[in-house]
């Protein structure tokens, strides 16, 4: 039986991997990666970085796809079938890479960002891989230091306050208004900047960008005061390496 781990590798750091991930790491015979680009080539070099890190004898072998395009103009009603095109066309290349590369009773790997379980496909195109039928294998997940956890951790704050809830949402819903009856709010795949729409808000935001990474950067405080300035580093950041992976939380201040 073919068998497949999904590793949760973290924000970007090395050092951030579990015992538990290393272990899945030496005991991988094929590494599966889906390439961006040039663009985002960078990526797959962190991803090798860890692998050297982690298996220094060099005994590893990758496996590399391009990732299918995926419509990003797709808006409103038009975006969840848009998004379920980009998975099923994802899962038609998971399934000839295990198919062609992984042998019958080898283990194949796909390294995660993050944690699996947190705003990531890969969990939910295995599970269509193997409702197809063409390919059988078990897998399972190693969890993973999330780019929230990361964020919290390095502004040396929690993620929620006493009594209160925290709500994980993107940026799109955000756009829509601040949630009911949450005051601390994290938001993930925001380009559009939908936190501007809270500069006259009694809102702090912790802001950061490439977390985990060389290029890490950190913005925190006021949003009325902050924001300028992460426009400004977000616009430079993405100018000079082309593309731009962030995470904030906004948290109300408290009312009287």
């Amino acid at each position: 039986m073919r068998k497949i781990h999904v590793i949760g590798i973290g924000a970007g750091d090395p050092d951030q991997l579990t015992l538990q991930a290393v272990r899945a790491l030496r005991s991988t015979d094929v590494f599966f990666v889906l390439d961006k680009g040039e663009v985002t080539a960078d990526l797959t070099r962190l991803r090798r970085d860890m692998l050297d890190a982690h298996i220094p004898d060099g005994t590893y072998r990758v496996v590399e796809a391009r990732d299918p395009e995926r419509d990003r103009t797709a808006g409103g009603a038009a975006y969840s079938p848009a998004v379920g095109d980009w998975r099923s066309a994802r899962a038609r290349i998971y399934e000839r890479l295990i198919g062609e590369e992984l042998g019958a009773e080898e283990t194949g790997a796909f390294l995660v960002w993050g944690d699996p379980a947190l705003y990531d496909s890969t969990l939910g195109i295995l599970e269509e891989v193997l409702e197809r039928g063409v390919v059988v294998f078990e897998y399972d997940v190693v969890p993973g230091v999330s780019s929230v956890s990361a964020l919290a951790a390095r502004h040396r704050t929690g993620l929620s306050r006493v009594a209160r809830p925290v709500q994980i949402t993107t940026g799109r819903r955000l756009a829509e208004g601040f949630p009911e009856g949450v005051d601390d709010v994290v938001v993930m795949l925001d380009a559009q900047r939908a936190f501007r729409r809270y500069v006259q808000d009694d809102v702090d935001i912790y802001w950061g960008a490439y977390i985990g990474t060389p290029d890490e950067i950190l913005v925190s405080g006021p949003i009325a005061e902050a924001a300028p300035r992460i426009e400004r580093l977000r616009a430079e950041a993405r100018e000079r390496k082309g593309w731009v992976m962030d995470t904030y939380l906004l948290r109300r201040r408290p009312r009287d």
